[in-house]
């Protein structure tokens, strides 16, 4: 299932400019460890999780240790410190998806990086967020859907084999095709292209054929002005 039918749309961002302060008020009130960053144009230019504020005020405490000695040495005041903005402490080394990658590709992008959600991005536009709980939907499929599913599509509509000659189940993902087709090659794109169909976790093939055309192929003639040997 491409990543633009699980991911979320409705996606609460911030910008670069924004304090730190009003990233963590936004990340308590949506329940969320981590913010996309975007621009005035809606390009992601980062993002900014709890792992970046606890990074800065560790970087803070010591920063303020220094200055307590430093007045104690020198007599001299704190220094004024800018407020920090997010665009200072947020990650840009990002790892994104694109909208038509298949759901297995977002899930091996997360189990690589050990992230929960991925920026879904167009170019650089930002378009939504896939998370893991988004990917396992697509593999919770309910059976009778994944059966309608071989059935219509992949039989009736991209193999224009009728229905009737295969006896489809599936239980919790598993499938058996079961019958007999016309040819060999027919039965093998069928179980290649179920075993294709989102929510599918096994293919177990009980298909026969009336005759086999992947034999008749390897037995083909040369082609004529070819010797056999230059094929």
């Amino acid at each position: 299932m491409r990543v633009r039918y699980l991911m979320t749309t409705d996606v609460i961002t911030i910008g670069p400019q924004a304090s730190l302060k009003e990233a963590a008020r936004r990340m308590l009130e949506a329940g969320v460890s981590g913010l996309p960053v975007t621009d005035g144009e809606g390009r992601l230019v980062g993002i900014v999780t709890e792992a970046d504020f606890l990074a800065t005020e560790s970087e803070r405490g010591n920063k303020s240790r220094t200055s307590r000695m430093l007045r104690l040495f020198t007599g001299e005041a704190e220094p004024f410190a800018r407020e920090r903005k997010v665009g200072d402490v947020m990650t840009t080394d990002l790892v994104t998806v694109g909208p038509d990658a298949d759901h297995s590709e977002a899930a091996r992008i997360m189990e690589k990086t050990k992230v929960k959600r991925l920026p879904v991005v167009d170019g650089s536009k930002l378009r939504g967020l896939v998370s893991r709980a988004d990917i396992l939907r697509a593999f919770a499929r309910a059976d009778q859907d994944i059966i309608e599913e071989i059935t219509e599509k992949v039989m009736g509509q991209t193999l224009w084999i009728d229905p009737e000659l295969v006896e489809v189940k599936s239980e919790d993902g598993n499938v058996r095709l079961s019958g007999r087709l016309e040819a060999r090659t027919e039965a093998q794109l069928l179980v290649e292209l179920t075993k294709r169909v989102d929510g599918v976790a096994s293919v177990f093939d009980d298909l026969s054929w009336n005759h086999d055309d992947t034999r008749q192929s390897r037995l083909a003639p040369p082609i004529a002005g070819f010797p056999p040997d230059a094929m």
